[in-house]
């Protein structure tokens, strides 16, 4: 080869390696900080990195993503953000509720942030929901206010119960704001509230040793990325203790959990994903409102609540957004509900009255009500038809055939 030739080849392989280099540089990287840890909120991130994907940016392949957990040392969380700033990243992702936030905002006035956190204007986070100005914008996880609802539904489900239990890390910001609005809700409903503090592995169990020998009826778990990466331990331990407890999402529910109320923390990692999506593709922090959920959602474990001994009132399944039943089917345990609703969620069989008719009744007597009927005229009603409703899908997957005598008089087969 001429030495010429050489050289222009040589000169070609450099250029290429170059533009590769800058090719390299150029892929945009995201900051990810939560205060909690990889394993449990594996799902969540699996969200995220789904609705990252749907505005364009895969990673790996178009975009970089550098991670940072405290695993619920929230006080790691300033120098693991301080790092992400070192490390030039182009924006920052800070979920797992207020710890995060703050410490990501602490860090840097520069780099864009999108928060998953309480109330962000109480934290100092953003001016304003509408227009939360410099650098700083994201979800509002409304956990606090959600609280008194939840206490609300256990006094529902333990009409009985004078002492309730708290349980809050005294290392996150938010739990002062969450302790003050179940105080209110407690004292307006004549209940004594007991406040519990955990901030390791070892409170936890601390904790649920003083729930048990001052006999607290039932536990109300607050919100906290810690809590939520020991959600196999606080289940466990509700479970070991014969405690009633509701939590904040669906996950402590699927998890074991007797019954939870809030948010869909799943839909809420997408959301943040979107949004770090659009300001690497220009978007500005401060021309993004920040947003609050518009759903939420009441799950209610069976299994959990037999195991407790409890019946679950009419009030709380007719309300209830879904209802768990699965466990059934994964241990191959064929079983009877009262109503069709369970059917529709995959349950082997029903039989009992229609829960929508009963509301719908309930809507009737109302109206009478308003247009001024007495109650006392009003005669209690009783249900006159009963419903029998098969999943031959579930009857299969449990190797079962169902007779035709039970078929012949159901009034609905799900196949």
């Amino acid at each position: 080869m001429r030495r010429r030739e050489l050289m222009l080849l040589l000169g070609g392989a450099m250029t290429a390696a170059r533009a590769l280099r800058a090719q390299q540089k150029a892929m945009p990287v995201i900051g990810f900080l939560s205060g909690g840890s990889p394993a449990p909120y594996a799902p969540l991130v699996a969200a995220f990195h789904q609705a990252l994907s749907e505005t364009g940016y895969v990673e790996g392949q178009t975009v970089t993503i550098e991670y940072r957990w405290a695993e619920g040392h929230y006080d790691r969380l300033p120098a693991l953000a301080a790092d992400l700033v070192g490390r030039k990243v182009d924006v920052m992702a800070a979920l797992g509720g207020t710890p995060s936030a703050l410490a990501a905002k602490n860090a840097t006035s520069t780099i864009p942030i999108v928060f998953s956190s309480g109330d962000p204007v109480e934290q100092g986070l953003v001016a304003s929901l509408a227009r939360p100005g410099g650098n700083l914008t994201g979800f509002s996880i409304i956990a606090a206010e959600l609280m008194p609802k939840q206490l609300e539904l256990l006094s529902e489900l333990l009409p009985q119960a004078g002492m309730i239990a708290l349980l809050v890390n005294p290392n996150n910001p938010g739990t002062e704001r969450q302790a003050r609005e179940v105080q209110e809700a407690a004292r307006a409903k004549g209940l004594q509230l007991l406040i519990l503090k955990a901030g390791t592995e070892s409170e936890i169990d601390a904790a649920f040793a003083a729930l048990v020998q001052l006999r607290a009826a039932a536990l109300l778990v607050g919100a906290d990325p810690f809590f939520y990466s020991r959600r196999e331990q606080l289940v466990a331990l509700a479970e070991r203790h014969a405690v009633p407890a509701i939590y904040g999402w669906r996950d402590w529910a699927a998890a074991g959990g007797l019954i939870s109320y809030g948010m869909s923390f799943a839909a809420n990692y997408r959301e943040v994903a979107v949004y770090v999506g659009k300001i690497l593709n220009g978007a500005k922090p401060a021309d993004l409102p920040v947003q609050q959920p518009t759903k939420f959602e009441l799950v209610v474990n069976l299994k959990t609540a037999k195991a407790l001994g409890l019946t679950i009132p009419h009030s709380i399944l007719g309300r209830a957004d879904e209802v768990i039943v699965a466990l059934a089917a994964r241990h191959a345990v064929p079983a009877i509900y009262e109503w069709r609703e369970f059917v529709m969620a995959g349950g082997l069989i029903s039989y009992g009255t229609s829960l929508t008719a009963t509301w719908h009744q309930f809507g009737i007597y109302t109206g009478k009500i308003l247009k001024g009927a007495k109650p006392a005229d009003l005669p209690v009603q009783q249900p006159t038809t009963f419903e029998l409703v098969v999943n031959l899908k579930t009857a299969k997957a449990l190797g079962l055939t169902v007779p035709p005598s039970i078929l012949a008089r159901a009034d609905e087969v799900i196949e």
